[in-house]
């Protein structure tokens, strides 16, 4: 059986230009403390929540289509393997899709059977489904 990377969708109401330019703005849809920048190819940043902290590295960017962030180091301090992440990639993914834009998020590495596989896919889908799409159609998140 093939292990499946988490993903979700959701279309908004922008252009591919705008909704691209929201992702970056990571402080305002995922975590209230960013520090770096996240914006162009090889940019660094760090998701700063306390106890846990996530650093990444823009390692691909195709404007108004896709951004990758490559996770280089974190410390998820609720689990056993609090390296988990490291060197997995989180993935958005950006058309025209009806009038729209859809945005198709999948962080690889995040499979079932992964010590944090529950936990990220609830807290992924509340970040990218209410959070970010929030943020995109109404001009404000909900950043923890």
């Amino acid at each position: 059986m093939v292990k499946k990377n988490f993903h979700t969708a959701v279309t908004v109401n922008a252009s591919t230009e705008e909704a691209l330019n929201k992702i970056n703005q990571v402080n305002k849809w995922w975590a209230k403390k960013v520090k770096g920048k996240s914006e162009k190819l090889n940019d660094k940043f760090t998701v700063d929540f306390g106890e846990t902290f996530v650093d990444f590295q823009i390692s691909q960017l195709i404007p108004n289509k896709k951004v990758v962030w490559l996770v280089t180091d974190c410390h998820l301090h609720w689990i056993n393997n609090k390296k988990e992440w490291n060197n997995t990639e989180v993935v958005f993914d950006i058309s025209t899709y009806k009038s729209k834009t859809k945005i198709d998020f999948t962080h690889i590495g995040l499979v079932p059977g992964v010590e944090c596989y529950y936990d990220c896919k609830v807290g992924w889908t509340g970040h990218i489904t209410d959070s970010l799409v929030k943020f995109i159609n109404e001009g404000k998140g909900m950043p923890q």
